[in-house]
């Protein structure tokens, strides 16, 4: 590997992003680079006092060389490497708790087969973002890393998946539920290495789709939270008759819920029932949600004595607020759930745990259970391209002008959120921190209205 030479702050700052490293591979992302971002990351952790640097990564066809050039560049530091090979991403966050080191997990989540990118984390799960160490790893990379002079690091393999199936089963115990039918589709990602080492010997008979690792998706993008992407999960779950259908994306730190007549569950809800059960529990205790979920969410949580705190969107920031706020649970609209019990990281594997022991301990089916939590329609996510960070400020700011004299109230904790007088509907338009992406969201009593609202705004968005 060359040594990590100063690169251009352009080309550094188009990868590394607001709480992740991301892009396309060929471009922008590939070994030597990744090894330089090792050297970056392994100088900056040995500053820290860690002495080793927990690396994962998912299936994708480029993960394992990528990773292994990270690896290097740690080590080049002086800092030693525990190799954990294919994991999930919560895998890897299971991994960092429990052996109190630093991690590195390599993937690119939900995006296409050609991106991959790294989420970082300190020991113990704590979120690296720009503001906690990104920034430094990008000032590293353009001023060029000076050399450790002392030995380097080693690189031992090491095998968690056995031990963070069984830190999952002591965190949810589903032994004693009534038996369920779980079909679950992993698209070809990480939960088809998961689902099985964490569910089996537990009263559910598993139906598996897609559980094949293939970083190409054959089948479909993993990405549950585009409709499209869930339709053979819906289509499965109705032939199976199973109780429940559960969808991961690429590093299965997600999870989408079907019910049984294969109908989605919103990811808003299952906020809502999994902090109601964390209530029950522990009164008056705080959760999180960002600013998307539904408003439903601090509504339930009020109602169960809890104390609801809002944050903007991104694992890094709602995990630096969990362990700020001394939070028990939080929950993001996007199917990222975080547990104070799992390092305040995010896992779709427990979330589901948590979903199947309240379906499991009690008789109704999925949809009668779920109906009670969700009180407003929304329209999901709806993404709007436009390549530059101006165009996207002016087309946020001209939303605002075209709604001024509706505006009951607007803040900009994360894009705009724009609460309109005289009703219970809301909306979000925020810039991606990861794509060239304008994301609209939007919420209100009736679906009629939720039409009318997102035609009126995404009129003036793609103007």
């Amino acid at each position: 590997m060359p040594t990590a030479q100063p690169r251009s702050r352009e080309s550094v700052e188009a990868v590394i992003k607001a709480y992740d490293v991301r892009g396309i591979v060929g471009d922008g992302i590939d070994a030597d680079f990744m090894y330089d971002i090792g050297a970056a990351f392994g100088r900056l952790m040995r500053e820290d006092g860690s002495t080793v640097v927990a690396v994962g990564h998912d299936m994708r066809d480029s993960s394992p060389e990528l990773s292994t050039a990270f690896a290097k560049g740690v080590n080049s530091q002086g800092v030693n490497v525990t190799y954990l090979g294919l994991t999930s991403t919560d895998e890897l966050y299971y991994a960092s708790g429990v052996l109190e080191c630093p991690g590195a997990m390599f993937t690119a989540s939900h995006n296409p087969a050609a991106y991959n990118g790294i989420k970082l984390c300190r020991s113990g799960a704590r979120p690296v973002g720009q503001d906690s160490g990104l920034a430094r790893i990008i000032d590293e990379l353009v001023a060029g890393i000076e050399p450790f002079d002392g030995p380097a690091g080693t690189i031992e393999q090491k095998d968690v998946l056995e031990g963070y199936g069984q830190y999952l089963r002591e965190l949810v115990d589903l032994r004693g539920i009534r038996p369920l039918k779980v079909a679950v589709d992993a698209a070809n990602g990480m939960g088809g290495h998961t689902v099985p080492a964490v569910l089996a010997g537990l009263p559910l008979e598993i139906f598996p789709l897609y559980f094949e690792l293939d970083g190409s998706f054959p089948n479909h993008e993993a990405n549950p939270l585009d409709p499209k992407n869930l339709v053979d999960l819906q289509k499965f779950v109705v032939e199976t008759g199973a109780d429940i259908g559960l969808a991961f994306d690429g590093d299965a730190d997600r999870c989408f819920v079907v019910d049984e007549k294969g109908q989605p569950v919103s990811p808003s809800a299952i906020c809502a029932i999994v902090a109601e059960r964390y209530l029950a529990q522990k009164p008056g205790a705080t959760i999180i949600h960002n600013l998307i979920t539904s408003k439903s969410v601090p509504e339930i949580i009020a109602e169960n004595g809890g104390r609801a705190v809002r944050t903007r969107v991104g694992h890094s920031f709602i995990k630096k607020t969990m362990a700020d706020e001394g939070a028990v649970f939080g929950g993001e609209h996007s199917a990222h759930y975080y547990f104070t019990e799992f390092f305040n990281a995010d896992s779709g594997m427990l979330a589901a745990m948590h979903v199947l022991a309240a379906l499991g301990g009690q008789e109704k089916p999925l949809s009668e259970m779920m109906a009670e939590y969700n009180r407003y329609e929304a329209s999901g996510e709806i993404n709007s391209t436009l390549a530059s960070k101006q165009a996207q400020e002016d087309r946020t700011e001209a939303v605002l002008a075209h709604f001024a004299d509706r505006i009951e109230s607007v803040d900009r904790l994360d894009g705009v959120t724009v609460e309109l007088r005289g009703t219970k509907a809301w909306f979000n338009v925020r810039a991606s921190n990861t794509e060239p992406l304008l994301r609209l969201n939007v919420e209100a009593p009736t679906a009629a209205e939720v039409d009318d609202l997102t035609a009126e705004i995404l009129a003036v968005i793609r103007a």
